[in-house]
């Protein structure tokens, strides 16, 4: 009966061990709920809270700003939007350039010499013809003081010829009166009336050769004059390029110690704005339209100015076209060679 109770029990289905094995998945497919239930409510939570934030921003943005403070001060003023588009709108063209001077010259001398004095520094303002330089005039003056003594010699030859006419007309004329009397031959006459012709003749060319004298004494003394070295134009000296003992020509024919110029003037009232356009804007440009200039050094001075003409040619290489720019103020800090930018305005 034992052996039959044993043989039963082993036929038996044990079902704790299934239900206990159904009971573990059912457990955690309860935990895997709640956290995910729990981690929803968070994110929801932080969502809603993102919302609220960018709503209070808005709301901040879009309330009303508090109103300035006013003070006693200076009152400022404030250009609008609207004023400073429509400025902006004038401007139909920028451009580049410099400032350029029309009348500047590098004075030299017409006759080769040795710098003898130097009367100018840079900076320094001339008038026209004052003295700049002298050169060693020394031969020149020599030259003018013998062409001088031959035109006083010559003045004396004629003096000398015009004394001996007048003798030879008195004689003639004593020889024709002598010859109705019969006191005197016709050959002595002839030779009276031929002396007085050769004599006159003699007095024609020495006051031609006075004439002649005169010219060269005007030609030495003109070459004098050109040792002394004066001012063509007023102006102010920008570049001094000799001193005293050195030797100036017209040309560097002396060599690389040879001077070719004394100083270099610049005329202050001459001074306008020279700006490269592209060749693809020119069609804007015109003579008498107003511009803006504004230096690179006073960035904040607008100086008005106005086209003077565009010059009728256009830059292979750069493909630009140059415009000349007048410039309607006199100002000491408009300086020659100067960086300004221009801007064009509507007409």
């Amino acid at each position: 009966m034992s052996d039959k109770s044993e043989l039963l029990n082993k036929l038996k289905i044990d079902r704790s061990e299934k239900e206990t094995s159904g009971k573990t998945p059912m457990l955690f497919l309860m935990v895997m709920m709640l956290f995910s239930f729990i981690v929803g409510g968070g994110t929801v939570w932080v969502w809603h809270s993102g919302d609220n934030i960018e709503q209070q921003a808005m709301a901040k943005q879009q309330a009303p700003q508090p109103a300035a403070k006013v003070t006693n001060g200076p009152a400022l003023s404030v250009k609008s939007k609207p004023e400073k588009a429509a400025r902006k709108s004038d401007k139909i063209l920028n451009a580049s350039g410099y400032i350029t001077a029309r009348r500047m010259a590098t004075v030299s001398a017409e006759v080769m010499g040795l710098i003898t004095a130097v009367n100018v520094e840079e900076g320094m303002s001339v008038k026209k013809g004052q003295i700049l330089a002298q050169l060693d005039n020394a031969v020149a003056t020599v030259d003018v003081n013998y062409a001088l003594a031959q035109l006083t010699a010559t003045k004396s030859r004629v003096a000398r010829i015009e004394a001996n006419l007048a003798e030879a007309r008195r004689v003639l004329k004593r020889s024709i009166e002598l010859s109705s009397k019969n006191f005197s031959s016709e050959a002595d006459v002839s030779s009276a009336q031929a002396n007085k012709e050769s004599l006159t003749a003699d007095l024609n060319t020495a006051r031609a050769e006075i004439r002649v004298a005169e010219f060269e004494v005007e030609r030495q003394q003109e070459r004098l004059d050109n040792h002394t070295i004066r001012a063509p134009f007023s102006g102010v000296v920008t570049v001094k390029n000799a001193q005293p003992g050195e030797i100036v020509a017209p040309s560097s024919a002396g060599g690389g110690f040879t001077r070719t110029g004394i100083c270099t003037i610049v005329d202050m009232d001459s001074l306008e704005i020279e700006v490269d356009v592209n060749e693809a804007f020119i069609g804007r440009v015109f003579e008498g339209q107003k511009v803006e200039a504004h230096l690179d050094a006073y960035s904040d001075w607008t100086i008005p100015a106005i086209v003077i003409a565009v010059i009728p040619t256009a830059d292979r290489a750069k493909a630009t076209v140059r415009v000349r720019i007048g410039i309607k103020v006199k100002d000491a800090r408009i300086l020659p060679d100067m960086g300004v930018k221009v801007a064009f305005l509507k007409g």
